[in-house]
């Protein structure tokens, strides 16, 4: 009995050892399970694996959408000049009108009173003027008798004479201002166009003392429309009158029209800081309006070779924007500024030079300095 229990005593202790040894084993492989790994994340952040392209030169074209608006070539509003009353109307609200044809006819009775008074100051100064005329000239031929008139006397007589005749001139001038205002009882389109406002009837008083500031008609040219749109100045750069814009209207939203650019400002609006653009639009079918919306596609095309980068190669921080070089498997941040881009593709600006290596999928978890591989 002693031998059985010894044995069961000795297996016992064998199955207690076991044990201890398997507990002990089991967490000392885990820990050592994770020390490989922290070790193998701390060499990943440290010296990680990154994919490189090369720094080369090249061209973009891009384009932006930016809204416009659609406005006559000429538009103009035409008020009465004179107090007048409106005599007769000969256009209304989309009557199509050529250069030189008239419009309104006014009328203004005290024009007339006012120009045959002018004429009768002419004729009054100019009776004035041939009396003290003739005086001048007795005198000036009595004084070649020597003695018989002062030269004083003489030198008054001339200067009468000649003031008369200066009055004379000064009433004609008058009565032309007077004259002149006739004209301006007929009003004329300065344009061929289209008459798209009109707030007089026949009989309304009108004139600069009338209806307020409303002008009789506004005339619009719509043959020939502007496409006016404002492009951003970080987009200012690459734009040239020989470029072509692409536009669409919401009533046409299945038509594609263009037009080419014709007028740069040259300039930022101190307001928007933007720059002015204006393309020439030939409606010739009346299909487009004036002060129409357009959603306008403008073309950004480089003029210059430039540094063309993968977009994941540029990290846009906090603090700047970089690129990471490498050299010798050390990453170095080189700060860049972007420009156009296209597609997958941006032009970049920095201390860059062809054939150098970037790093294609570039973040701000590969530190500067820090060892690459590759």
């Amino acid at each position: 009995m002693n031998i059985t229990k010894n044995k069961s005593i000795a297996a016992m202790i064998a199955l207690i050892v076991g044990a201890s040894l398997l507990s002990s084993c089991g967490p000392d492989k885990k820990q050592q399970e994770e020390q490989a790994e922290t070790v193998k994340q701390t060499e990943a952040v440290e010296s990680p694996t990154v994919v490189l392209t090369p720094v080369q030169k090249g061209k973009l074209s891009s384009t932006i959408a930016v809204p416009g608006e659609l406005i006559p070539y000429q538009e103009v509003e035409l008020y009465a000049k004179v107090n007048s009353y409106v005599k007769n109307l000969l256009v209304d609200i989309g009557s199509q009108v050529h250069q030189g044809q008239l419009l309104v006819t006014l009328e203004a009775p005290e024009i007339n009173s006012q120009l045959a008074g002018a004429k009768s100051r002419i004729e009054q100064q100019q009776a004035i003027y041939i009396a003290s005329k003739a005086t001048y000239d007795r005198l000036l031929s009595t004084s070649k008798i020597p003695g018989t008139v002062s030269e004083n006397d003489l030198e008054q007589a001339a200067a009468k004479k000649n003031a008369d005749q200066a009055n004379v001139e000064s009433a004609k001038s008058a009565y032309k201002e007077v004259a002149a205002n006739l004209n301006y009882l007929e009003i004329r389109a300065p344009f061929d166009g289209v008459i798209t406002a009109r707030n007089v009837n026949q009989g309304a008083y009108v004139g600069p003392g009338g209806k307020g500031t409303d002008p009789l008609f506004v005339l619009q040219d719509q043959k020939r429309l502007r496409l006016v749109v404002s492009i951003p100045e970080s987009s200012t750069g690459g734009l040239s009158s020989k470029d072509e814009v692409t536009f669409s209207v919401r009533s046409l939203p299945s038509q594609k029209f263009t037009a080419k650019v014709k007028r740069l400002a040259g300039a930022l609006d101190v307001k928007l800081r933007s720059e002015r653009l204006e393309m020439d639009v030939y409606n010739k079918n009346n299909e487009l309006l004036p002060h129409m919306f357009a959603e306008v596609d403008v073309p950004l095309p480089s003029r210059d070779s430039t540094i063309i980068l993968p977009k994941t190669a540029v990290v846009i921080s906090t603090e700047k924007v970089f690129v990471i070089r490498v050299v010798n498997h050390k990453a170095e941040w080189v700060s860049v500024k972007k420009g156009i881009q296209a597609g997958d593709q941006v032009e970049v600006y920095g201390d860059l030079k062809p054939g150098e290596q970037v790093v294609k999928l570039a973040s701000e978890e590969i530190r500067d300095g820090a060892t690459v591989k590759y």
